[in-house]
């Protein structure tokens, strides 16, 4: 039996399961989160915690039982305590701002790009630190809209500007070396 799908998943106080069947709905203080799950694994609350389990021991339901274990945390953990990625950017003139809900990031285009946030994503920016901070309850999304944003100029192997996540490690080319004479 898979070793992370044996364990139980804990429900903190104000967090509300909802199971009917294969759909799981999680309600808590940051929003609310719900989710259809293979109807080969039995998802049960019991006493404050969530069991999985699965029927047989056939190889696409072993790999079903971990992830699906590792889904339902990541939701309450989310709805409870929610999800932050943070991004930097490096380069000369690079900066970004708020308008309001938006992002605004000046990157080196002959524009600035305005990032509307997906519905349950929130943006902070830190000009001292020159970070961007995406929020949100949904870990998928929180990582996909940190993703988008960085593929707006990914990093630069010659000079390392353009963004990046916070502590990635940029793989660095050293440029021409000149003629030889």
């Amino acid at each position: 039996m898979s070793r992370i799908g044996r364990m139980p998943v804990d429900v903190p106080n104000g967090v509300q399961v909802d199971i009917k069947g294969s759909l799981v709905s999680v309600n808590g203080p940051k929003g609310k989160l719900e989710r259809m799950f293979s109807p080969t694994i039995s998802i049960v609350l019991e006493n404050g915690q969530i069991l999985i389990t699965r029927s047989s021991d056939a190889p696409a339901e072993r790999a079903l039982h971990g992830t699906t274990r590792a889904v339902l945390n990541n939701m309450i953990s989310g709805v409870s305590a929610g999800f932050q990625k943070v991004l930097e950017y490096e380069g000369v003139g690079y900066r970004a701002e708020m308008n309001a809900e938006k992002l605004v990031l000046h990157l080196g285009y002959s524009h600035p790009i305005e990032v509307d946030p997906p519905l349950g994503i929130s943006f902070a920016v830190d000009a001292k630190t020159r970070q961007v901070f995406v929020r949100g309850f949904n870990k998928e999304e929180v990582g996909q809209t940190a993703a988008n944003i960085r593929e707006l100029r990914p990093p630069e192997p010659y000079h390392g500007k353009g963004m990046h996540y916070l502590g990635e490690k940029i793989r660095r080319k050293p440029g021409k070396s000149g003629k030889a004479k």
